[in-house]
């Protein structure tokens, strides 16, 4: 009795440690393409939100200012990668603005953000949820190359903004408003080669080109403070896309070329998360320049968290806001 219950005992612990091993191993793994794919163009939709001209030509001067139209513009550029998937270029915005009294103020806005999609050779899962069923036996270790795409991100909003004083916040401002955005993904497609399983060798192509549009209110709070000849103003921006849709997607393989969304193939609609980011201005209030290094700090940090998979994440913003003081 004693060496079987010896046996299996060791095979009871060659079990659970082999059974640990394999938990480490997938929870270290890289997420599958079909995640990935959905999380780089939402990144890029954080930081559009975190970069919006909500605090462009923003009248806290000491007096009040006249009533008359102000104008600013914004540039910035941003990269985001996971693994050697990249998705990086320029952002543009452009508002204008004016005064209403002594405390509030109507602004206007425009955005263009064009951006390249690339990769390298990339190993992760093939797991495809915008189409069922697929004459593969998923999901599987694939290799995926290839992607030489590109993405325009556009849109225009209104904006009321106020300023107001709290004895226990002091002198703050606040912005809402209403936004129509649309997310042009096109040649959003990657080869594909199966590395493992019963379709080993299978070989096709991955396209998650889309276009995706949305009505999105947005809200800020800021905190303006000037300390000779600059202006320092930490803030936050919350905004939230709708309707979310359906993840869109087409695959082709040996015999097969399938089409669909996640929302028509009943696997929910994730295109469009709400976006909590934070900034903070530094302003130099002579020439009306401002940098905002609150966000170059917190969406590196905080889209590693909000959107796991993300390796990397910068976006730099710079603004020029003609009649400020």
């Amino acid at each position: 009795m004693k060496p079987h219950s010896t046996v299996v005992s060791r095979a009871r612990a060659g079990v659970f440690v082999a059974s640990f091993l394999l938990s480490l191993r997938l929870h270290g793994a890289p997420q599958s393409i079909d995640y990935v794919a959905e999380h780089l163009p939402e990144i890029a939709m954080d930081n559009r939100y975190a970069s919006l001209p909500l605090w462009a030509n923003l009248a806290l001067p000491s007096a009040p200012l006249p009533a008359v139209w102000r104008f600013g513009m914004q540039g910035g550029y941003a990269r985001t990668q996971a693994g050697t998937l990249r998705l990086e270029g320029p952002m543009l915005s452009f508002a204008v603005g004016r005064q209403k009294g002594d405390a509030w103020q109507w602004s206007a806005f425009a955005f263009i953000d064009a951006f390249q999609l690339s990769s390298g050779a990339e190993r992760r899962a093939l797991d495809v949820t915008f189409v069922a069923p697929v004459p593969l036996d998923l999901p599987a270790q694939a290799e995926f190359s290839g992607l030489a795409g590109s993405a325009r991100h556009i849109g225009i909003g209104l904006a009321a903004r106020r300023q107001a004083d709290l004895r226990l916040w002091g002198r703050y401002a606040w912005s809402a408003g209403l936004m129509w955005q649309r997310f042009a993904l096109h040649d959003y497609a990657l080869d594909f080669r199966v590395l493992d399983g019963a379709n080993a060798r299978a070989s096709g192509r991955i396209d998650y080109s889309a276009a995706y549009s949305h009505i999105t209110p947005f809200a800020g709070l800021a905190w303006p403070r000037d300390h000779g000849a600059w202006r320092s103003m930490p803030h936050l921006q919350v905004a939230w896309p709708l309707p979310r849709r359906g993840v869109a997607g087409r695959i082709t393989g040996p015999a097969f070329d399938l089409r669909g969304d996640t929302a028509t193939n009943a696997r929910g609609t994730h295109f469009g998360d709400p976006s909590l980011t934070v900034g903070w201005d530094f302003t130099y209030r002579p020439l009306g320049l401002t940098v905002d290094v609150g966000t170059v700090v917190s969406q590196a940090l905080l889209e590693r968290v909000i959107h796991k998979g993300a390796g990397q994440n910068w976006v730099l913003s710079l603004r020029w806001d003609l009649g400020s003081k």
